[in-house]
């Protein structure tokens, strides 16, 4: 196995939504017509999958569920494949994806965050498939803010491609939009000053490696497993280490600590070079804060930390792709990220 960078999208090419986990309830549709406008004004067709109801917690029965999406990642016509968002529940498709199929097809983009972790990241590790850690399909009519890129940019860049974000330095501070009353929003409100933050020392980091992670809250309940293995792929694809990504979606700091303390007995950060943690809204402990969580979980690894990246659940959004090459920079000055789309050496792309 060797990581596999898909075919870069094309004017014309098709673009698959479905909902591996949660669908959209339908006082949200307007919102969803407008994020697949988006993406068509990009010139792409978009395919709206059956496996959509946003009545629940899920979007259909499991097996429907994974049918429609192994579908879409094996259907040559269609070249990327993005859930309007994340959910609760994917976490029930593993065991029902043909993964041997998967490892055999041509790589299709799948574009997410949130649960969608939950396949994304065993994707890539499990089948090489590069896949991205970004938007939503229903955030992407957001203008994107000056330093970051578009998971569209992303995925209609070619092999080799070699891109640098770096923080705008604002956020926003609490909530989302009304996309009920607002379903054309496209200008994200960041009220709120932040950059990185390195935790557990205050020296420049310089970092490289290939990037892996996802949600805390997600991962953890994978990690130790077949499908979270992320050992045997740093030895495989990367023998120098990684750059490993994590963010917490909403649960409190004393979860948060005890999931990474799990996923680091696990060996999830076993072959990291840094750790970059998401900027979150997830509410701290009397006792103990989010960045304190971090710090008590993975402090034993004497790895720099670097927290409030824009890679969480608050807005902006700064997309990752599981698989890429990456060289991380923070200084007092500077702090960014630079990923190449790039196959490890010798390998064929």
């Amino acid at each position: 196995m060797t990581v596999r960078f898909p075919r870069p999208l094309r004017p014309g090419d098709r673009i698959g939504v479905t909902s591996p986990s949660s669908g959209v309830p339908k006082e949200l549709g307007a919102r969803l017509d407008a994020a697949i406008r988006a993406v068509e004004a990009r010139g792409y067709e978009v395919v709206v999958g059956r496996c959509m109801d946003g009545a629940g917690h899920i979007s259909a029965p499991a097996p429907d569920r994974a049918a429609e999406l192994m579908a879409m990642l094996t259907d040559p016509h269609i070249r990327a494949v993005v859930p309007p968002w994340g959910g609760e529940t994917a976490i029930d498709l593993l065991s029902l994806l043909d993964w041997e199929r998967l490892r055999a097809a041509e790589p299709t983009w799948l574009v997410g965050f949130s649960d969608m972790s939950t396949v994304l990241t065993p994707l890539t590790l499990l089948t090489g498939m590069a896949t991205v850690h970004g938007n939503n399909l229903m955030d992407t009519p957001y203008q994107v803010p000056e330093g970051l890129v578009s998971w569209l940019d992303i995925a209609a860049a070619p092999q080799g491609h070699r891109f640098t974000q770096t923080s705008p330095g604002r956020h926003r501070s609490s909530g989302w939009d009304d996309y009920r009353a607002h379903p054309e929003v496209s200008t994200c409100t960041l009220d709120t000053a932040g950059s990185w933050t390195r935790l557990d020392a205050d020296a420049d980091v310089e970092a490289e490696g290939r990037l892996i992670g996802g949600c805390i809250e997600t991962l953890c309940n994978i990690a130790g497993t077949p499908y979270l293995d992320v050992s045997s792929f740093a030895r495989n694809e990367s023998a120098d280490g990684l750059l490993v990504y994590v963010e917490a979606a909403d649960d409190d700091a004393f979860t948060i600590c005890r999931n990474l303390h799990g996923m680091r007995l696990a060996g999830f950060f076993d072959r990291a070079n840094a750790v970059l943690f998401g900027r979150t809204w997830a509410p701290d402990a009397d006792s103990l804060t989010q960045h304190q969580a971090v710090l008590d979980a993975l402090g034993p690894l004497n790895l720099p930390v670097i927290a409030d990246v824009e890679c969480g659940h608050v807005p902006p959004y700064l997309p990752l792709v599981n698989g890429a090459r990456a060289r991380l920079v923070h200084t007092a000055s500077r702090s960014e990220l630079t990923q190449t789309l790039r196959c490890p050496p010798g390998r064929a792309p």
